[in-house]
């Protein structure tokens, strides 16, 4: 399985990929991993006692362009507990790009429970394995409004770098 190091302005955090039973996710990660998306884009959503989302804004809150939507792999019985890496995705349950959230508690109520539009959930597609610690300093930073988007970080946390190390 592989495992992606996330090198931002706060310390590294490293992810294992379920390759197995996120296929589509992990290899979507990857993609965007080797094409060096992710570097200088912000962790630009922060809630305390629930996720960090990153991957998709540049400073500024700018969106940046990103490929094709994936399905939704929900249903694939990786939970959206402590430390898991899911997929960020609007109301359409098969609209994520790059977005991704990793959950600072369990977070059940984002569970796969059912293929309509309430129930598809988000997407597990992995788990940090080392650098929670970096994760949770994270969620104490002061945050505001900027742009039309809530909860961003008062000072900008940036991806520096994204390494694949394939097992």
């Amino acid at each position: 399985m592989s495992k992606v190091i996330i090198s931002t302005t706060m310390g590294d955090i490293t992810i294992q990929l379920d390759e197995e039973k996120a296929p589509i996710g992990a290899e979507n990660f990857i993609h965007y991993v080797m094409e060096g998306f992710f570097n200088g884009t912000l962790f630009h959503r922060i809630i305390p006692n629930f996720m960090v989302q990153g991957g998709g804004m540049l400073p500024g809150m700018e969106d940046k362009p990103a490929g094709e939507p994936i399905e939704n792999e929900a249903d694939n019985g990786l939970k959206n507990v402590r430390g898991s890496v899911a997929y960020a995705r609007t109301m359409d349950p098969h609209s994520a790009t790059t977005q991704f959230f990793i959950n600072l508690k369990d977070n059940s109520f984002l569970d796969h429970t059912s293929k309509d539009m309430q129930g598809w959930g988000y997407a597990v597609f992995g788990q940090v394995v080392d650098g929670m610690d970096v994760v949770d300093a994270m969620a104490k930073v002061e945050t505001t409004s900027r742009r039309g988007h809530q909860d961003v970080p008062v000072e900008d946390i940036l991806i520096t770098k994204t390494t694949l190390i394939e097992d």
